[in-house]
């Protein structure tokens, strides 16, 4: 049922902090666009360059923890988690973390499992069914997991990263999605310019 995959040495990377609802009133507009964006980021992303990618950091069965949990993920519920990076012009943009509960992968959506390099995002885009729920957003220090990460790609983080996660719902099942922009991502161009 699940595609496995040689993983990267940091994974799973993970994202513990708290998610806030729409906590960014303190960024530039700029940003705050990129992360309140309701789009698809993949297609965002494609609008910005040449050549987009995906590179799989890993993939595997975990059981959801009580700070990745919300309403529709329980704690204690089994989840395939995903890591991803998307690259723009074999630039790293955004890592990517998702969590798909095993009673969501049955089904016309078992696929989901075995995504292999396609972008998660663009296939739930193109389902008719899909709902998306409200976007959460936080930031990462310097101490971070995802920093980590972010210097292994030779990617030095001065500022805070910022990410947001959402669930979506495609035929009454759950996902959610969590993306973190990193360092000199698109979403933090703008403050060069301004």
């Amino acid at each position: 049922m699940v595609q496995q995959t040689q993983p990267h040495h940091l994974f799973p990377v993970q994202l513990h902090t708290k998610w806030c609802r729409e906590k960014t009133s303190q960024l530039n507009l700029y940003l705050q666009d990129w992360l309140l964006d309701p789009s698809s980021l993949t297609a965002r992303l494609k609008q910005h360059c040449q050549d987009f990618r995906v590179q799989v950091l890993g993939q595997c069965i975990e059981t959801c923890s009580v700070d990745e949990s919300n309403e529709d993920i329980l704690a204690g519920e089994e989840v395939l988690v995903r890591e991803v990076l998307l690259f723009c012009d074999n630039k790293p943009q955004v890592f990517a973390r998702s969590l798909l509960p095993l009673r969501s992968l049955t089904g016309k959506e078992a696929h989901l499992a075995k995504l292999g390099e396609q972008s998660l995002g663009q296939v739930i885009f193109n389902h008719p069914e899909l709902k998306r729920k409200g976007i959460e957003v936080a930031s990462f220090d310097q101490q971070s997991r995802v920093a980590e990460l972010a210097s292994y790609y030779q990617l030095s983080v001065v500022d805070p990263l910022w990410g947001r996660r959402s669930v979506f719902v495609v035929n009454d099942k759950p996902l959610m999605v969590a993306e973190v922009f990193l360092p000199n991502s698109f979403a933090y161009q703008d403050k060069v310019n301004q």
